[in-house]
């Protein structure tokens, strides 16, 4: 059967073939058996086995797709490590920073140590600690760990 391949996982070589039946099919690395890599949108020739492409293999003469240019990923995020940094320093023990940046369960721990003495002691450097990781954190570092999952 002939289809094209709608979509490939680079990590895992796992990817989507749909059929010239309309049907997609999955398929996995063992099933690739050409030489080279499968790329979305390449013209394929392969068995139908259930919802598995088998022995898939680019149509000859058909033109190769070029791999696109990766997307770059935003380097900004809508959290800004300057107001976590200060909210760490003003509300720390309470953890409000730390729900200012999704961690809500670090949070709320926090929150919770500030209604003893004892947990007070322990809140309050940590929210230091946050304040001043914050500040050395590199922009992108900080984008890509507290970015809005």
């Amino acid at each position: 059967m002939r289809g094209q391949v709608l979509g490939v996982d680079t990590r895992r070589g796992e990817g989507i073939v749909t059929g010239e039946d309309g049907r997609r099919y999955g398929f996995k690395p063992d099933d690739w058996a050409a030489q080279g890599e499968p790329a979305v949108g390449m013209h394929v020739d392969f068995e139908a086995h259930e919802n598995r492409a088998l022995s898939i293999f680019p149509v000859p003469g058909m033109p190769v797709p070029q791999a696109a240019a990766p997307v770059p990923k935003p380097l900004g995020s809508d959290r800004n490590k300057y107001v976590a940094a200060v909210i760490a320093f003003l509300l720390g023990p309470l953890g409000i920073h730390r729900f200012y940046l999704g961690r809500n369960g670090s949070g709320i721990v926090m929150l919770l140590l500030t209604c003893t003495l004892v947990g007070l002691l322990i809140s309050a450097p940590w929210a230091l600690i946050d304040m001043i990781r914050y500040l050395i954190m590199s922009d992108e570092d900080f984008a890509e760990r507290y970015a809005r999952k």
